[in-house]
């Protein structure tokens, strides 16, 4: 037996591997979310017979946030003491594909082609949608090692596109978003006059592609030539060891016309298209991506007057079923949770009037009209001639209780969403 183990392991140290690879089940699948399922093969093709001590799978996810000099996890102890490192871990699965059986060594693997499956669950917590930054990042992957004797160990890794799915559909997102604010131009007894600014939005919550519709007004009445612009700005915060990294910059923006003195201008439904971005990071201890919509106006010589209006980029676009008209909605303060509440499957239709108002009752509610004249030859139509026919009594109010109660009582469940 010793024997045998020996000589496997010296074909093994010649054994060549020619090819090792990592596939996944739905290559074109772009991304994962929590509680899915990730599975796939790893393909190895040797070209002489191979010993290997086992044959490994490792998903690993994890937020890094790093800076100064040498930072990350590979610096020394003198140089890691200036850096400032900081790491949060999201997924750690290790998962045996082939091990050699009890009292034995090493497995031989014959040449040729072998194919290895694999599958595993992603966590039921909500993970933190991949990104990378500046200072920072979060990834995911999944490694496939190859543990041999007295050779090193080969390893192939796939990254794992993971998104935080964010609704845009929820009531907090679905909320219009105001704001105004004045500026005097000048200074001391020179003042020009003030310009003012008021910017709205419809909602919150927009998706990657959408053109966002801005409502503004400006009011001009400096002695300055103005111009009034709009801008999405990113927004990126690291968090490391007590310290903070923030980078700022414009992902997109329009320009508006020239507004003269004494002039005034409106947007109404000035489009903004969201380019393709990382969708908003609220989830993360140590990074986070927010964004937001600034109206500004550009006065020569004074500082420009500005308006941010928070934003958060989602995944699950806008379905228009939570208010058929944002503008109306932002005027009137309405309860929409009953948007949460499942429709009965087969509603009950209203009474037949014929069924609630007797004959008796409606030749009460029919007054008596003169008899047409004779219109032999003539076109006529006298007035009121066909609203008799439209004069029935109302439908009758609905009440808590009733008046036909059943001995068997029905109850209809209803669900929440949450």
């Amino acid at each position: 037996m010793g024997g045998e183990a020996g000589c496997a392991a010296a074909v093994g140290a010649e054994g060549r591997v020619k090819s090792l690879g990592l596939v996944f089940e739905d290559e074109r699948k772009g991304c994962y979310s929590s509680g899915e399922t990730v599975a796939g093969h790893v393909l190895l093709e040797a070209s002489e017979p191979v010993a290997l001590r086992a044959l490994r799978l490792e998903a690993q996810g994890r937020a890094t946030a790093a800076w100064g000099p040498s930072a990350g996890p590979r610096a020394s102890a003198s140089a890691s003491a200036l850096a400032v490192f900081s790491e949060v871990e999201y997924l750690n699965v290790r998962l045996s594909l082939r091990e050699p059986p009890a009292g034995e060594g090493i497995i031989l693997l014959q040449p040729g082609k072998h194919e290895f499956p694999f599958r595993f669950q992603l966590p039921s917590e909500p993970l933190v949608t991949s990104f990378t930054g500046k200072y920072g990042s979060i990834q995911y992957c999944v490694r496939a090692v190859l543990e041999r004797p007295k050779v090193p160990d080969q390893s192939v890794k796939r990254e794992l596109q993971v998104v935080s799915h964010v609704d845009v559909n929820t009531p907090a997102l679905l909320t219009p978003v105001l704001k105004t604010q004045e500026k005097m131009v000048g200074c001391w007894f020179f003042t020009s006059g003030p310009v003012s600014l008021s910017a709205k939005i419809e909602r919150k919550g927009y998706c990657n592609g959408e053109a966002i519709p801005i409502y503004a007004e400006i009011e001009n009445c400096s002695s300055r030539l103005i111009v009034p612009k709009a801008a999405i700005f990113q927004t990126q915060t690291y968090l490391a060891s007590g310290k903070t990294k923030t980078i700022r910059h414009m992902v997109a923006n329009v320009r508006g016309n020239h507004i003269a003195s004494g002039s005034t201008d409106t947007w109404n439904g000035k489009t903004l298209k969201i380019p393709p971005v990382t969708p908003s990071i609220l989830n993360c201890c140590i990074i986070r991506v927010d964004y937001s919509l600034a109206v500004y106006i550009h006065i020569p010589g004074a500082k420009k007057l500005m308006l941010e209006l928070p934003l958060v980029i989602g995944t699950i676009p806008y379905n228009g079923f939570g208010s058929r008209n944002s503008s109306i909605a932002s005027q009137f303060s309405m309860d929409m949770s009953w948007l949460t509440l499942t429709l009965p499957e087969q509603p009950e239709a209203p009474p037949n009037y014929a069924d609630v108002v007797s004959e008796e009752e409606f030749s009460r509610h029919i007054p008596s009209y003169p008899q047409p004249p004779n219109c032999e030859g003539e076109v006529c139509c006298p007035m009121f001639a066909c609203i008799q026919e439209f004069r029935f009594q109302p439908p009758p109010l609905y009440a808590e209780v009733d008046p036909h109660p059943s001995d068997v009582e029905e109850t209809q469940p209803v669900s929440f969403i949450l």
